[in-house]
């Protein structure tokens, strides 16, 4: 590709450098992120630190134009985020977070929900089946994350549903995934295995510490131990030869930080290395359960060098770092599902939703699912939900994370305190750059410096969101 004619550093540029390597650069508009090693480093600074800038061709200037970290002088990129924006409010992709039951066999200690519906019901089972049918024709992908409670409660109820929604969009030619939170502990061989021939091929599974540690914040409901019945079920699927992806969460608060790094060096011996198996570290919130007052949460300072001190130590004892991460960079990749118009939260008995959290919120009760599969919306009630962020934020609208967050990352969080809803990955973007260089560096088995240079992707440059 010749290039010429001048060019600036785009204003969604990031770049950090990372000590005895070089830098690493990321753009939140294209979503590139790349890594410039130490030979590179002062030329690439040298690039993006000018205002205007006239090209010359080299395969270094290349691959910086190519990525976005350099665009033509001129450009609007404040339209260019805001036409992006506005795609997203256009797409032809449907989410749905369902949960087939709203029952679970486990009381964790800092859970909101209060179990006052079980299995989903016959006449939500047809709608949804119904609706799926409807408007199969008119999107081209439908995305499913099934919820709870624990869903694997009521495996006959997915296997139900998907079969259902599978023949639907194989009809139209439409693209289908799915995912699943699950506790873990009905997640067997068998069950794994209706699932994987059902197209849900990503898990999230919480782990809060070891052995008791563990047992006393995610017990069995009436009591009962946990742990190890979840990890005996993960050992016994990582055997499985197949592609999927577990993402183990592990939540954390004052009561047990101290033991998290214990927990991931057990995870380590026994996955660490593959990289189905994937850790995410989340500081545990406040988030409307009966004990919110007595949950020992971190304060904000805390909670952030925590987040990512763990999240290091276990990407150091081979644990590799959750695709999630990578996610929230892309373009649209931080907004809230909750924020986006094609994305609706089913209840068992066929309450629609906005968000999964604030379940019992006047404001998040948005319609019904109705036999047929028609839907009734509360368009007024829907609108708080997506038009919450950069649309009345300027602070937003300016910020080099637009494209990715579009101020939308926890719309919920925004309407219950009027604070700005920055996700972690924003207020530590340089750190979280650095991990994910250490993360590429890991699973390429630290590679020759030749495989980690300006045009080396450490992930993916760009996303169709959903």
């Amino acid at each position: 590709m010749a290039l010429s004619g001048c060019w600036v550093p785009s204003r969604y540029t990031i770049s950090t450098r990372v000590k005895g390597k070089g830098s690493v650069l990321y753009n939140s508009y294209t979503g590139a992120i790349a890594a410039a090693d130490s030979e590179e480093y002062e030329t690439v600074l040298g690039l993006l630190d000018k205002e205007t800038l006239s090209v010359e061709q080299s395969s270094l200037v290349d691959s910086l134009c190519d990525a976005g970290f350099l665009v033509p002088a001129g450009t609007d990129e404040l339209l260019k985020a805001q036409a992006l924006h506005n795609a997203m409010k256009s797409s032809k992709s449907m989410h749905l977070v369902i949960m087939p039951t709203e029952a679970c066999n486990f009381r964790c200690t800092y859970c909101y929900q209060k179990f006052s519906n079980g299995a989903m019901s016959r006449q939500t089972i047809d709608g949804l089946k119904a609706y799926i049918r409807h408007i199969a024709s008119e999107i081209d992908h439908l995305a499913v994350s099934w919820f709870g409670g624990e869903p694997l409660l009521v495996p006959e109820i997915i296997a139900e549903l998907s079969d259902s929604f599978l023949e639907s969009c194989s009809r139209y030619g439409v693209g289908y995934s799915a995912d699943m939170s699950t506790n873990g502990y009905f997640l067997t061989m068998e069950r794994f295995a209706e699932m994987l021939e059902r197209n849900v091929c990503r898990f999230m599974i919480t782990l809060d510490g070891v052995g008791t540690i563990h047992d006393n914040r995610r017990k069995l409901r009436g009591g009962g131990r946990t742990y190890e019945a979840i990890i005996s079920n993960l050992k016994t699927i990582c055997s499985v030869d197949a592609q999927f992806k577990i993402d183990i969460r592990v939540n954390y608060d004052e009561d047990n930080k101290e033991e998290v790094p214990e927990l991931l060096d057990e995870l380590s011996t026994w996955f660490g290395g593959d990289e189905r198996f994937q850790i995410m570290v989340r500081p545990v919130g406040r988030w409307g359960g009966p004990n919110d007052d007595l949950i020992p949460v971190c304060d904000r300072t805390a909670a952030e060098t925590n987040l990512w001190e763990l999240t290091e130590y276990g990407l150091l004892k081979g644990l590799p770092l959750s695709e999630s991460i990578v996610d929230v960079l892309m373009p649209a990749g931080a907004v809230c599902y909750a924020a986006k118009p094609n994305s609706l939260v089913i209840g068992a008995d066929g309450r629609l939703y906005k968000c999964s959290v604030a379940l019992d919120d006047e404001v998040n009760q948005v319609g019904w699912l109705l036999g047929d599969g028609s839907l009734e919306l509360d368009m007024n009630k829907i609108s708080l939900w997506t038009s919450s962020g950069e649309e009345r934020d300027v602070v937003c609208r300016a910020c080099h994370f637009r494209p990715a967050c579009q101020g939308n990352h926890c719309p919920l969080y925004r309407m219950r305190t009027g604070k700005r809803p920055c996700p972690h990955e924003k207020r530590k973007i340089k750190r979280v750059l650095e991990l994910l260089w250490k993360n590429h560096d890991q699973r390429e088995g630290g590679g020759d410096q030749d495989e980690v240079d300006s045009a080396c992707r450490i992930s993916g440059t760009s996303r169709e969101d959903g």
